[in-house]
């Protein structure tokens, strides 16, 4: 009988707003705030579609809609404001459904997973506690890579980061941006509804499975190639 090379493990590199955490309206919140300090007034449905972008990405996109001009001084600042505002609120944000509960799964079969977030150090590491993780949970963060989503560089620093190819790692997140990177990077993606995405937006974007939210995930894993039992 002809003996097939075995396959690698799967791995997972997870968003960490929205996928991991219920703070993406934190987020959106918090970058109104910050825009209305400057006097720039845009409506919450129009932030929330850029959540998960990049912070320089994601003020560029909205100024687009709204025609005005920032410099890049004005727009660092606004990005503090952000952060700002958003450590005001984290105590009202908590793990997703199942979050610590799947994590906690995938560490007891021995499957490598990183996080990689859009988020900097600063906002993102508030997350470990919430979620029960040491300090030297691998992580990726806007500070560590040139470019965020859409962009793949935090997908492939953290395939990097565990030892692994991209192509034999899944992506999950809960936003277009999450995906758009994914593929760029060679992985699958893996799309949670928990952030206010659409299910036909995700699948569109390139999700080859979508979840209600990590609780959902876990209890599926089979079908993402992590065996139950053998």
């Amino acid at each position: 009988m002809y003996e097939f090379p075995e396959a690698p493990p799967p791995s997972f590199l997870f968003d960490l707003d929205g996928t991991l955490i219920d703070s993406v309206y934190q987020h959106v919140i918090a970058w109104r705030q910050a825009l209305s300090a400057m006097g720039i007034d845009l409506s919450v449905w129009r932030i929330h579609r850029r959540i998960g972008m990049s912070g320089g990405l994601f003020v560029t996109a909205l100024l687009r809609e709204t025609g005005l001009k920032l410099t890049a001084e004005q727009i660092d600042r606004l990005q503090t404001m952000h952060a700002d505002a958003y450590a005001e609120q984290v105590d009202s944000v908590r793990p997703l459904p199942g979050a610590v509960e799947l994590l906690t799964e995938l560490t007891a079969r021995r499957v490598p997973w990183a996080i990689a977030t859009s988020g900097y150090s600063r906002t993102a590491r508030l997350a470990l506690g919430m979620l029960g993780l040491p300090e030297d949970t691998p992580m990726v963060t806007r500070d560590m890579v040139r470019r965020a989503k859409p962009d793949p560089d935090l997908f492939l620093a953290g395939a990097s980061l565990l030892g692994i190819d991209p192509a034999h790692a899944m992506v999950v997140g809960d936003s277009v941006w999450d995906l758009l990177a994914a593929r760029r990077a060679g992985a699958l993606g893996v799309g949670l509804l928990s952030g206010g995405y659409g299910r036909d937006e995700l699948e569109r974007s390139g999700a080859f499975r979508v979840y209600a939210d990590p609780a959902d995930m876990l209890s599926r894993l089979d079908e993402l190639g992590v065996r139950l039992a053998d």
